[in-house]
């Protein structure tokens, strides 16, 4: 048994055990105890082919593990998590080495030496999902370090490391990972790692709340989360927050400079999820669907030059000749024009993750085809063209018709649409205009398949709604549910009113030939918008579930918190929410404007920061 004590508490590490449903997180299932700490072994073998992994020796180096919580193939396939380690091991006098999420019979040890996390007094963690939050807790554990940071001795050093937490998925909502990190960066790794890094490598001589302290009163974009103190009302509402002066009130995000060079895959690796070289088209995204996180924390949204972007294409290796393209959805035809022009004459076929059906170009078509990419999604997102209003989507049916159709003649054998159920105001007419959209799909590519001698198969990918912090509709009931439905404190009418909607959905397109339809489950979401919108009295939860122990209702019952206040429960106008600790710049009448924009049916433009100052995050550019 490894036992660690700090502060007065101990944890047993021998009982954070892993493969706990990483491939398919059943919130009412006990997770997989039968893996422990295995032996070390000298090199992982999904490093012998792996393209780009940095090897240092430790002598006079600082030492930095960086966590991804989630298994290898998932981790070498996320672009930020590229990011962060190649900065990282850019700094003079830097060591990084990447821990990820064992799967069963593999070590928990870092991939580059195979040392124990234990041995690194920095632990940097990049986070961007919420089905994550778990297996990070797990993995601070299991790794002999003490998971919250109150228990963490004052003198820092290996095994009693800084935690650093980033990604996405932190400076969106950083409170439900807030007791695990001592550090929690606050915007775009590429502005802010180096000053970082610069001020911990003090680590030896200062304390810990001394160094953090510091930290947070001189690095932009880093939050201390240890120094701020919450307390809430009854219905689980922000009531106070409270910090020593020298800190700010709010935490404002960093933004990343421009870039000559457009980030892009520095780790290649066959056993990758994403099996292709990967180039980001910009961050953010100026089209204002009212339901995408992204498309409000990154702004103001970059659209990287296509100059840029070719540059980061012309950094592929020789042998890779699959290149996937990040942020297609919100490049201009002329960018993308440029890209096609590129990857054509350089043979290279080209993959993305969806397409937006009113923004493709000829040339496009062109390279899809001479790619021979057998598979495209269109999110569609709404299902009705009422709710693609609603969502600020601004997709109509002969958009969609019409991109089908262009993708099927091109060559396209798979075709997939992204829909959610369960947003605001749906009904079951909504329902019944997406069976019916469905049907004039099937009829206007079904020719086109017979003529070729292969009908195109479609495939629907129906997911259940999950209101997200800093959009329009962070206010709102998960389910769908009105302010009076969602007014009873149990998750209940939530879950039936979408499993009603997935039954309803089954029975009127199951018969349909040629046609898949892939469901999540609604307790998988509602675990999801309970991670997405809670405050950090979560973090002794995740720690329950990432151990093993209890499934999410037992954690939560345990520690007396109701899945209601945090997924179900409406938000008022004037709220104060827990991740407004954070400022992203975003003005919080507007967010409620575009709430009630969205509920009165008004579209709203695209974003255009040269001259637009609605939101607020540009009110101060030049």
């Amino acid at each position: 048994m490894d036992v660690i004590a700090n502060g007065g508490v101990s944890w047993d590490t021998t009982s954070f055990l892993f493969d706990f449903s990483v491939e398919n997180d059943d919130c009412n299932a006990i997770f997989d105890k039968t893996v422990l700490f295995l032996m070390m072994r000298t090199m992982p073998s999904v490093l012998i082919n792996e393209i780009g992994t940095v090897r240092k020796k430790w002598t006079d180096r600082l030492p930095v593990a960086l966590l991804y919580p989630n298994i290898y193939s998932v981790a070498v396939s996320n672009l930020g998590f590229q990011l962060v380690y190649s900065l990282l091991n850019r700094i003079d006098g830097v060591v990084c080495e990447r821990f990820v999420y064992p799967r069963a019979g593999e070590p928990f040890r870092s991939l580059e030496s195979s040392r124990p996390l234990r041995d690194f007094p920095l632990v940097f963690g990049s986070v961007s999902f919420e089905h994550d939050y778990p297996r990070l807790a797990a993995m601070l554990a299991a790794g002999a370090i003490a998971p919250f940071a109150e228990d963490r001795a004052s003198v820092i050093s290996p095994g009693e490391p800084v935690v650093v937490l980033g990604g996405v998925g932190v400076f969106m909502n950083p409170e439900p990972l807030a007791l695990f990190a001592d550090v929690m960066v606050i915007g775009e790794a590429e502005a802010i790692l180096e000053p970082l890094i610069g001020l911990l490598r003090h680590f030896t001589t200062s304390s810990r709340a001394d160094l953090t302290m510091t930290i947070g009163t001189s690095v932009p974009g880093c939050y201390i989360p240890g120094a701020y103190h919450f307390s809430w009302k009854e219905n689980g509402a922000v009531a106070a927050v409270t910090r020593p002066l020298a800190l700010p009130a709010r935490v404002t995000k960093v933004v990343a400079p421009v870039m000559d060079t457009a980030a892009h895959s520095t780790l290649l690796s066959p056993d990758a999820e994403l099996g292709m070289y990967m180039v980001e088209l910009g961050r953010g995204c100026s089209r204002g669907c009212r339901f995408c996180a992204a498309g409000f924390i990154y702004r103001p949204p970059r659209l990287w030059s296509a100059e840029a972007i070719v540059q980061g294409l012309k950094e592929r290796p020789d042998q890779m000749d699959r290149v996937g393209l990040l942020g297609m959805e919100m490049a201009s035809e002329a960018t993308t024009d440029v890209i096609a022009a590129y990857l054509h004459g350089d043979g290279c076929s080209l993959s993305f993750s969806s397409l937006r059906a009113d923004r493709i170009s000829e040339q496009m078509m062109q390279l899809l085809a001479d790619s021979q990419l057998k598979s495209v999604a269109i999110a569609a997102d709404g299902c009705s063209e009422r709710l693609r209003t609603l969502i600020n989507k601004g997709l109509s049916r002969a958009d969609l018709l019409s991109a089908a159709v262009r993708l099927v003649t091109a060559g396209i054998f798979q075709l997939k649409l992204y829909v959610m159920i369960g947003l605001p105001t749906e009904t079951y007419d909504d329902l019944d205009e997406f069976v019916a959209l469905v049907d004039q799909l099937q009829a206007s590519i079904l020719p086109i398949g017979r003529e070729r001698g292969r009908v195109t198969e479609l495939t629907l990918s129906i997911n259940c709604f999950v209101p997200k912090p800093w959009t329009p509709f962070q206010y709102c009931a998960f389910g769908g549910l009105t302010a009076a439905e969602a007014a009873v404190t149990s998750t209940g009418p939530a879950l039936t009113a979408l499993k009603g909607k997935v039954k309803y959905l089954r029975r009127k397109l199951a018969a349909k030939a040629n046609l898949q339809l892939k469901f999540d489950h609604p307790e998988q979401a509602l675990q999801q918008a309970v991670y997405a919108r809670a405050d950090r009295r979560i973090g002794p939860v995740l720690l329950d579930i990432g151990s093993g122990r209890y499934t999410f209702k037992q954690a939560l019952q345990r520690h007396g918190l109701n899945p209601w206040q945090y997924a179900v429960r409406a938000r008022n106008y004037d709220e104060m929410m827990c991740w407004e600790v954070i400022d992203h710049g975003i003005h919080a009448h507007y967010l409620w404007e575009e709430y009630e924009r969205a509920l009165q049916g008004r579209l709203t433009a695209a974003c255009q920061p040269d001259i637009c100052r609605r939101c607020g995050v540009c009110h101060a550019a030049p």
